[in-house]
């Protein structure tokens, strides 16, 4: 393999501390890295000096000649004063960018719900990250650098982007390095990992859910007093190979290895044991939503909502953004009324949301941390086990110098862990979280499902983050078109759905975009604008009618055997077949609107 770039003895140091010491790393043709490691330990900085837009304080970057490399740093602002258009295409005439297979694949998967021709200042954040992603991904680079590359993105959007990067080059060809807490996302679109800690870079073989078994194997050898967080990793590994077919497919790592070091591990939730806990603290009653509909003028959110949440009930929602998830939960928390039908709540149901405002934290800014929590309670039980605020705090990440730190200085993961971990010990018997994973990394992820899972209420999650989803909530629902439906085979049956809703008829993103450019005068008349204009129309349902068909496929493609490669490759080749198709109709449709001056 080629070698693209890499640093030698690398060293950075902070006037507070040192990030790294003397590390060396290499990406090479071909290279899907992903990067992990806590929070602050170095992973963008490291991307920023291998990318040349941060010096180190020794050490040397090099690159292989004629390489280009494209980077979406987390700070990465596109020009407010641009349209949609100018910010992703640039001046690149219109004829090359509609004929591109790839630009099109970008504009379909980021940026359909985006007017082509509003201002980039006038976005909201959400939107302008997606632009500056589109932007990216419709240039040529021999390497992409990502930073949390699927903040603000849905399930669908971020399912979409894994397909992208994993098709964009040709076999053994070009470079990716991502980081980002989203480990699903990680286990896609990764063929190594890297990470990040303690001032140096460790490297291991495979994607997340082999990195996990490594890392435990690791710890285990050298019998290091990370004994917490060594138990942590194995209950995450033993739920990845109980987990999804997929996920057991990966070849990167040892079975036998692998399931020697879960063989005593046990389930990593007692349904049965907390389904009866939760009943004791709840009653049979939680809350009932039956024939409930929310409007808001002439809008119609949710239509017609029967949902009866049972004691213990752990549901993840899935929705697009707009879709009426909030308004769902709220329907259940109390701060949103229907507008038609009836809200059912048991008498001991006491219910709490974490929210992404931190709202918790407001009025104890000042105060350290430990104090914060002792004021709540003395101790705390989880798993039948009696601890205590600091024990508490400790399973969540905090370290004894931390303990004693104000909490207007922690960060925002640290807030976000110190906010449900209040929120729990005010004892609720049904938790809604919303968005839970803003600010955390993956170890702090896995800590926090760690503590969910001894947790005995009613659990309601609404997440982009589908391996969060899959990992605390045994159903998934879905709020499409105002109604509320079950999914009983997850969040790919979810991607299914939409993709149905994605094909009904429609003119294409490009369409759409070059529908917004100055209109020539018409070059027809009679018979033969009669029959451009018919020509014309056919054109959109025929574009129509193959997107169907490749969202089709890619449904298939994603429930199908991913070890069968063989079939993998007739689906791409029927996925080739039909995008040539559009390229076609779409080039014919441009020559149609310049004749006929649409």
């Amino acid at each position: 393999m080629a070698h693209l770039l890499g640093g030698e003895n690398l060293q950075l140091e902070f006037p507070t501390r040192v990030i790294f010491d003397g590390i060396t790393v290499g990406l090479n043709d071909g290279d899907r890295i992903g990067v992990v490691g806590r929070n602050g330990d170095g992973k963008s900085t490291l991307m920023k000096i291998l990318a040349g837009r941060l010096e180190p304080d020794s050490g040397r970057v090099t690159r292989r000649g004629g390489i280009t490399l494209g980077m979406l740093d987390q700070s990465d602002e596109v020009d407010g004063n641009l349209t949609v258009g100018e910010a992703i295409v640039g001046g690149i005439e219109e004829h090359v960018w509609a004929g591109d297979p790839k630009v099109r694949d970008v504009l379909t998967g980021l940026v359909t719900d985006i007017p082509w021709d509003a201002k980039v200042g006038d976005l909201s954040g959400g939107q302008r990250r997606r632009v500056a992603l589109a932007a990216l991904l419709t240039g040529d680079w021999d390497v992409i650098f990502l930073d949390e590359p699927t903040n603000h993105l849905d399930v669908e959007g971020i399912s979409w982007l894994a397909g992208h990067l994993k098709k964009r080059w040709p076999n053994g060809q070009g470079g990716l390095l991502v980081v980002t807490h989203d480990r699903w996302f990680l286990d896609e679109v990764s063929t190594d990992t890297w990470e990040v800690h303690d001032r140096i870079l460790e490297p291991f073989e495979g994607g997340y859910a082999a990195y996990v078994l490594q890392r435990v194997e690791r710890d285990r050898m050298a019998a290091v007093s990370e004994a917490k967080r060594q138990n942590l990793m194995k209950k995450e590994l033993a739920w990845l190979r109980r987990g999804a077919p997929a996920r057991t497919a990966k070849p990167k790592f040892r079975i036998e290895a692998a399931n020697a070091l879960i063989a005593d591990e046990p389930p990593v939730r007692d349904a049965i044991q907390l389904s009866s806990m939760a009943m004791q603290r709840l009653g049979k009653d939680v809350v009932d939503l039956e024939g409930v509909s929310v409007s808001y003028g002439e809008k119609h959110v949710l239509r017609d909502v029967t949902w009866r949440i049972a004691p213990g009930e752990r549901t993840g929602i899935l929705g697009v953004n707009g879709a009426g998830k909030s308004t769902l939960l709220g329907l259940v928390s109390g701060h949103v009324e229907p507008s038609s039908g009836r809200v059912k709540r048991g008498k001991t149901v006491k219910i709490a949301t974490l929210t992404q405002q931190l709202d918790e934290l407001t009025a104890v800014q000042d105060m350290r941390v430990s104090a914060v929590v002792a004021e709540k309670r003395t101790t705390y039980s989880v798993g039948g086990k009696e601890m205590t605020p600091g024990q508490l705090l400790e399973r969540l990440g905090f370290t004894s110098a931390q303990l004693s730190t104000p909490v207007k200085d922690l960060s925002g993961g640290q807030k976000r862990r110190l906010q449900l971990l209040l929120i729990l010990l005010d004892e609720p018997n049904v938790l809604i979280l919303d968005e839970p994973t803003n600010d955390l990394d993956t170890d702090m992820l896995v800590a926090m499902e760690d503590l969910l899972d001894t947790w005995p209420g009613t659990l309601l999650v609404i997440s982009h983050d589908r391996y969060l989803l899959e990992r605390i909530t045994d159903n998934q629902y879905a709020v499409l078109e105002g109604h509320f439906t079950h999914l009983p085979n997850g969040v790919d049956q979810y991607l299914a759905l939409r993709a149905k809703q994605m094909a009904a008829p429609s003119v294409s993103v490009t369409a759409q975009a070059t529908a917004t450019m100055n209109k020539p005068v018409p070059k027809l008349a009679g018979a033969e604008l009669r029959n451009a204009e018919k020509e014309f129309g056919s054109i959109e349902r025929k574009i129509a009618k193959q997107q169907a068909d490749v969202a089709e496929i890619h449904a298939k493609m994603a429930a199908h055997d991913q070890n069968d490669y063989v079939g993998l490759g007739e689906y791409a080749a029927q996925i080739s077949k039909c995008e040539g198709t559009i390229a076609d109709l779409e080039m014919r449709w441009l020559e149609l609107s310049d004749l006929l001056g649409h």
